[in-house]
């Protein structure tokens, strides 16, 4: 109820007015510590030299953002490239061994950077694991792969693997634990389609055909087996340029905002922190999962244009973080995500109405999210908040079913009963940006932003974010509501 009902048009251009200047503002005062503080002995590691003829220093502190934008740009685009033009050229020969020709490639190119030792090790585990698969075992093959997961997560078990590897070249353990992990969850992926499959079992050469497709070797995202098999989707040309245009236009943006808003650098420093008003640090713990989305959002487009250009339909970028105002929605990769839900979160969880099953689907997913990520303390926090903010949702939601809840809902205009839900919706997006800061800078800046928000902050500094929040959740509702009605159109012109 009160998602389907506009609000008038005043109401929705005075919610713009008030985010738009709110946001001005608060970028602002972000804009004016970064230059203010340029020169801070604290800075000097991660503001480096940037753009010399505006006299403008880059924050360099997101080393992902750096390899793949800075320092090895030419590598990874040359990389990439060559997979383009060699698979073009040798599928327009042979169409229908196109995905045993972008393995070939995948393999000789992991073979050169990585070396023999390296794709035995990868090799060995998938044999392990489609070993495991031929049994059509839901549950050995859960506890098969995350063995294999956890002996890359855990010492000693992952420096004694490492040690197989030679060389010392500055992306190694970027790529030897990237594309280590990324071949496990696909290993995985694929042991439990194979489960499913009625009538005998996918060949080896399937799982190594889908494990070294090169543009999601290393850095993923994760497309499951199943869809990755039927490779289907052919792609248009106009499509994929626009794609890429967009992938590019976003580079700019971020490049722009790393050489005047240091909001990577400045969490750091914990003394320039404090000095900082409530709006800055506000608009310092939003603009930081704004980045981490925009950049999971540009590195996963890269790779997505190339496979699409293999007639692949990967998953799609993540949801924006200013588009997210529940947790069920929450994700900054949608491949790991939809590999979760299908083999685990929705395996276990069902329908999601129920409260102890939803309890052990959620556990049971930040379980091996925990894995995935690395166990260490702050993953524990990170997954214990977020795993209690899915499920007190669930149970706000089943509280205001029942009545009295339902009954006042029921007797309100659709409108009102918008607006209500969208005051608790702006309660729970900062539940969310604080659950998720702190997995991105430290905990005792979330705990800062925290305290001043909600303790000293209050009631002004408080009342006032929770009034903008509310503002852009209500513009997020209303776009929400014209996709729905489009889509309902679309489906009766069918």
């Amino acid at each position: 109820m009160g998602i389907k009902t506009a609000l008038p048009k005043i109401e929705l251009y005075l919610y713009t007015s008030v985010l738009a200047l709110a946001l001005l503002w608060a970028g602002s005062w972000i804009i004016e510590a970064s230059s203010d503080n340029v020169n801070r002995k604290t800075f000097k590691e991660t503001v480096k030299p940037g753009w010399h003829y505006f006299g403008r220093k880059m924050d360099v502190t997101d080393f992902e953002w750096a390899m793949w934008f800075t320092a090895f740009r030419n590598h990874i685009l040359f990389a990439l490239s060559g997979h383009v033009i060699f698979a073009k050229i040798c599928s327009m020969i042979s169409p229908k061994n196109r995905s045993l020709i972008y393995m070939l490639y995948g393999c000789l190119t992991v073979l050169i950077i990585m070396g023999w030792t390296y794709v035995s090790l990868i090799l060995s585990h998938c044999i392990i694991l489609y070993s495991v698969a031929l049994m059509k075992r839901k549950w050995l093959c859960f506890v098969a792969g995350l063995t294999s997961l956890a002996t890359f997560k855990m010492e000693p078990f992952n420096s004694w693997q490492a040690g197989f590897v030679t060389g010392t070249f500055e992306l190694q353990d970027i790529l030897f634990y990237g594309g280590c992990g990324f071949s496990i969850m696909r290993c995985m992926s694929f042991a439990l389609e194979n489960c499913e499959k009625k009538d005998g079992n996918y060949t080896f050469m399937d799982l190594i055909k889908y494990n070294f497709y090169l543009p999601f070797f290393f850095f993923g995202p994760i497309m499951t087996f199943d869809r990755f098999h039927v490779q289907v989707s052919p792609s248009e040309m106009w499509n994929i340029t626009i794609h890429a245009l967009v992938h590019l236009g976003s580079i700019l943006v971020v490049d722009v905002f790393l050489h005047y808003l240091y909001i990577l650098t400045i969490p750091s420093d914990m003394k320039l922190v404090k000095e900082l008003s409530d709006w800055s640090l506000a608009g310092l713990a939003y603009s930081n999962l704004v980045y981490d989305w925009v950049k999971s959002a540009v590195m996963f487009g890269v790779i997505n244009t190339v496979s699409q250009l293999d007639h692949l339909d990967p998953p799609q970028p993540p949801k924006c973080i200013t588009m997210l105002y529940v947790f069920a929605e929450t994700h900054f990769d949608r491949g790991i995500n939809d590999w979760l839900c299908k083999y685990v979160y929705d395996y276990i969880g069902g329908n999601h109405d129920g409260i102890f099953k939803e309890l052990v689907a959620t556990i049971s997913t930040f379980a091996v999210t925990t894995l995935w990520l690395g166990p260490c303390e702050l993953v524990y926090i990170w997954s214990f908040f977020n795993c209690f903010g899915l499920n007190f949702e669930l149970w706000v939601a089943k509280l205001f079913a029942l009545p009295p809840l339902s009954t006042i809902e029921g007797v309100m205009s659709e409108a009102m009963s918008r607006r209500i839900r969208g005051l608790f919706n702006a309660v729970n997006f900062w539940q969310i940006i604080l659950y998720n800061v702190l997995a991105l800078n430290s905990l005792d800046f979330a705990k800062l932003v925290a305290k001043r928000l909600l303790f000293k902050g209050f009631p002004l500094s408080t009342l006032s974010v929770l009034f903008v929040t509310y503002c852009g959740i209500q513009l997020v509702k209303e776009r929400e509501r014209k996709l729905a009605l489009e889509e309902k159109i679309k489906l009766l012109q069918i």
